[in-house]
């Protein structure tokens, strides 16, 4: 079922809710600027960041039922005019995106005052709010090239966001230009390949595309469009070998900003993947299965093994997340690569799993980083004692992390390990329980480091302050509660599974 908006002269505000999403923080963005006052920033990036969550949760009760909304702007009906099509799948993306940047806010308050000058302050929550807008444009359009346009708004944002940290680390100028350097070659990447299609199809709406390209099978065009979007949205992804890029981003960005990123940039990138995949290819499409089993499962599992053994040599809580990360995106491939249903449901729900565990753990690094003015365990060890509600957060972090039963990262985990077994391939099964007890290796060293090593002696650190364990807290629970309530998660996203596999013919 669609619900057509635009094709009634009487209109209501539930109709505009899909542009709506997008306009809101996009507008707000610029008006924080105008404004030009560091006290109105804050409050303006939460109100625009709360709106937007009320808006992707209407939109997710809409069509969690399987519907399909179909928004066309300025009247213009698809593939002529631009749509945004929500559906389950990019509902949940785009509920998870803004609950992400709602928890964050108020713990980048205290956050950013530490680490980014104050003079700032007003720029970045304009960053802020457009590298948000930008990750919700790229997932709710319906339009291939306006997933590229969308995609260099967060991105171009996301490289500002990192550079700020250049007032607590130089180092963080040197990462935003190496993701500078990549972003730029993967969108290019990105755009030859949406190129390609149109070339051979002559449209660029994502649901037409489908059709026409099911109609040109051995297309070799298509393949090579193909080829070009997957370099494209891996480089995005941080997909293993293509993820150069991520440990230094994510290391020397400011706290804030390193939670909000690992929570929702590589997760947007993934759906995209997702999209092109299920939808628009479709798992019938022989060049697509071939590459995904012969080239991305490989460096997937690669990446859940390499990135692991990395995570557990680092020396630096925040490098070590990072890395952990690299792995994490490694399980969600995976389950990409079986190209089936089950599997497309382990990488949703890990998906989101991954993004509140992330969002936990690097929220812990940043109360860290305002104590002790560093990560690297010389100097938070013994914190279990000295910030024992922040370093109880990282634990519940750590064990989601691991997949230990009772935590979110269980439940993605165990779903994955089902679709193995489903197509039969008990080896990978293996590998994939192997590769989580790396995970007890570098989690524990964190444990030991906070609990069973003294502080160091001229470490005057302290709790941290409410107004940043309320949105840790928020995070570890949430953690724990989607590992014990697991009806939602999956429910939703064997939902929004389901609709991947069947958009093409809605």
């Amino acid at each position: 079922m669609a619900t057509e908006a635009l094709q009634h002269t009487a209109m209501t505000l539930q109709d505009h809710l899909p542009i709506l999403q997008i306009l809101v923080p996009f507008f707000a963005a610029p008006l924080t600027v105008f404004l030009g006052s560091r006290r109105l920033a804050w409050p303006m990036a939460f109100a625009a960041s709360v709106v937007s969550l009320v808006i992707a949760w209407m939109l997710l009760m809409q069509v969690i039922d399987g519907s399909v909304i179909s928004y066309h702007l300025g009247g213009w009906a698809p593939p002529i005019g631009i749509e945004y099509r929500v559906d389950a799948a990019n509902a949940f993306v785009l509920f998870l995106v803004s609950a992400i940047a709602v928890v964050v806010l108020p713990f980048a308050r205290t956050s950013i005052g530490d680490e980014v000058p104050a003079r700032d302050h007003t720029l970045f929550y304009a960053a802020y709010l457009l590298c948000f807008s930008g990750l919700m444009g790229v997932t709710i359009t319906g339009d291939a090239f306006n997933v590229f346009v969308f995609l260099e708004i967060s991105s171009l944002s996301t490289y500002v966001l990192i550079a700020t940290g250049a007032g607590r680390d130089k180092r963080a100028l040197t990462a935003a230009y190496d993701y500078l350097i990549m972003g730029t070659i993967g969108a290019t990447f990105f755009v030859i390949g949406i190129g390609f299609l149109y070339m051979s199809t002559g449209t660029l709406n994502m649901a037409d595309l489908a059709q026409r390209i099911a109609t040109q099978p051995g297309n070799r065009t298509i393949e090579a469009g193909f080829a070009f979007i997957l370099v494209g949205v891996g480089l995005k992804l941080a997909f293993y070998p293509l993820h150069l890029w991520l440990p230094n981003a994510y290391t020397y960005a400011p706290s804030a900003v390193s939670a909000f990123l690992a929570a929702t940039s590589t997760k947007v990138a993934l759906y995209v993947l997702m999209r092109f995949v299920f939808t628009v290819f479709s798992p019938g499409f022989q060049f697509e299965v071939l590459t995904l089993q012969f080239v991305v499962m490989p460096f997937a599992l690669l990446a859940m093994f390499a990135a692991s053994f990395v995570a557990v040599f680092q020396s630096d809580f925040k490098r070590m997340l990072a890395y952990s990360s690299i792995a994490q995106i490694g399980y969600m491939l995976l389950g990409i690569t079986f190209l089936t249903e089950t599997g497309a449901t382990a990488a949703i729900v890990h998906l989101f799993n991954h993004g509140i565990t992330k969002a936990a753990l690097f929220m812990t690094v940043g109360a860290f980083v305002l104590r002790n003015k560093d990560t690297f365990y010389n100097d938070i060890c013994g914190m279990g004692r000295r910030m024992p509600w922040t370093s109880a957060a990282a634990v519940i972090g750590g064990l989601s992390l691991i997949g230990v039963p009772g935590t979110a990262g269980f439940v993605s985990k165990w779903v994955l390990v089902q679709a193995a077994l489903e197509k039969g391939w008990w080896p990978i099964a293996l590998l994939i329980v192997a590769s989580s007890l790396i995970a007890v290796v570098y989690v524990w060293r964190v444990v030991e480091v906070l609990y069973l090593q003294p502080p160091r002696k001229d470490s005057t650190a302290t709790e941290a302050p409410l107004s940043m364990l309320i949105p840790i807290w928020i995070a570890a629970l949430a953690c724990i509660w989607f590992g014990i309530d697991t009806d939602t998660t999956l429910t939703a996203a064997r939902i929004a599974a389901a609709g991947l596999f069947g958009a093409v013919g809605q």
